[in-house]
């Protein structure tokens, strides 16, 4: 089973993480900026972040088998802070990245009038830049701003074939069908969506323009949950061919829209162990001599 998460914070996860997600089929990933559990207190602290998100992340990817990518913007919960509005005057800069495959995450957090303007004008540097766009609905009032993000996206005129919509449950995947938009589903241990609910919605709805996601980050989360959407499918019938239809040519088909997605680095599916080697600006993974 080959697995392309669409979706996941890594810089927040351990090496351990790489290695047992390696094992599990893992071999790409898609890592959206987004904010650290704390505020930012300046617009240039997100210069270390994104920078951080093109050079150290890939290389301790790479470090365990699996092809890095990720997405630049200013995220809908810092949105609402005025100290960081410069960072839209900085993402032009990053946007231009060969590794940067999407404008995102953006979207709604509090559905406030800062998080619109902030919004707007990132679909538009998507529109510039030829990029993508990964958007964040709300975790209160999903449903209205599910419906909110998708009135803005009519609005800034994008094809909805370049729009991914994450955090989907019941209530919103299918007014997000509807639109034309990509459908992202973050599994968790506890909250938004578990492996039975997105095996039946996959059953309700079929494979088109599905993406299943782990989004694991900071919090109780988990980098293996795609594999274990995986392992449902096949036990409730479906093929090895739609397994691979959501779990990687999805995602691969969304994120090539970009013209920067590389695979070439991707190795066999058949989990081998990695030995880490290299260093990237003198710095390495590895951590005293091995015996």
């Amino acid at each position: 089973m080959r697995i392309f998460d669409p979706h996941i914070h890594m810089t927040s996860r351990t090496t351990d993480d790489y290695e047992r997600m390696y094992a599990a089929g893992v071999r790409a990933l898609v890592e959206p900026a987004f904010w650290l559990g704390q505020p930012r207190t300046s617009a240039g602290t997100f210069a270390d972040y994104f920078d951080g998100l093109l050079g150290w992340e890939p290389y301790r990817a790479s470090q365990f088998g699996i092809v890095h990518h990720c997405t630049i913007a200013l995220n809908p919960k810092e949105a609402n802070d005025p100290r960081l509005h410069a960072v839209l005057d900085m993402l032009p800069r990053y946007l231009a990245k060969d590794r940067v495959v999407a404008v995102g995450e953006v979207g709604y957090d509090e559905i406030s009038p800062a998080e619109d303007e902030a919004l707007t004008r990132q679909l538009a540097l998507a529109a510039e830049h030829g990029l993508p766009v990964l958007v964040h609905t709300p975790h209160r009032d999903k449903a209205a701003g599910t419906r909110r993000t998708l009135d803005v996206v009519r609005e800034s005129g994008l094809p909805p074939e370049r729009v991914l919509v994450d955090h989907l449950n019941e209530m919103t995947v299918a007014m997000v069908a509807e639109s034309g938009c990509w459908m992202g589903f973050s599994v968790y241990p506890d909250t938004k969506m578990d492996v039975d609910r997105m095996v039946t919605i996959l059953k309700e709805h079929g494979l088109d323009r599905v993406l299943v996601n782990s989004a694991a980050d900071w919090g109780r989360s988990d980098p293996l949950k795609t594999r274990a959407v995986g392992d449902a499918m096949l036990a409730a019938g479906f093929s090895e061919a739609d397994v691979d239809t959501v779990l990687w040519s999805n995602p691969v088909a969304f994120y090539a829209q970009s013209g920067r997605l590389d695979l070439s680095g991707v190795t066999a599916s058949d989990g081998d162990p990695i030995t880490a080697g290299g260093d990237y600006a003198g710095n390495t993974v590895l951590r005293g001599t091995p015996a």
